[in-house]
């Protein structure tokens, strides 16, 4: 049996002299709504054997923001197995983005569970920019090795 495989985009800007910051969105539903820490992620998803990484992060973007992908230059930070075993691959893309204008998907499950009724949740409920040292705070752990990967893309930019 294959591995499942997802592909997202990470978001960044850079103000004149003001720190990088990474967009990061806070997973919605209610197994997640108490919590912060670990809680937020790249915008990513899924996807087929029928479909390159790269488009499928571009159509995952849109379905988890509401909004186009940008546009590149893509940055390759490469994949991560996540410590269920699918294999996450992530491009960064500078983009200036206003968070409040976000219009995320949803989806439904089974809510409270064993009670038969279905719900329809936000798959993000916020959209946030965030300078490095807290966006490592607020990552999924297994997210994090993108994260240093484009600081020291970043960094060796000069």
């Amino acid at each position: 049996m294959t591995a499942k495989r997802s592909a997202g985009l990470l978001l960044f800007r850079r103000h004149p002299g003001a720190e990088v910051e990474i967009l990061l969105g806070h997973m919605g539903g209610p197994l997640w709504e108490r919590r912060d820490a670990g809680a937020w992620s790249i915008p990513k998803g899924e996807y087929g054997p029928d479909e390159t990484p790269r488009d499928a992060a571009r159509r995952e973007f849109t379905e988890e923001i509401g909004l186009p992908p940008p546009e590149g230059p893509y940055l390759p930070l490469g994949e991560v197995r996540m410590v269920g075993g699918k294999l996450v691959t992530v491009w960064a893309v500078r983009a200036d983005l206003d968070p409040a204008l976000a219009v995320p998907g949803t989806f439904t499950m089974e809510w409270p569970p064993k009670s038969g009724r279905t719900e329809e949740f936000p798959e993000l409920d916020r959209v946030e920019w965030f300078v490095p040292a807290v966006a490592r705070t607020k990552l999924v752990v297994s997210q994090i090795p993108f994260l240093e990967r484009l600081l020291g893309v970043l960094a060796n930019e000069g």
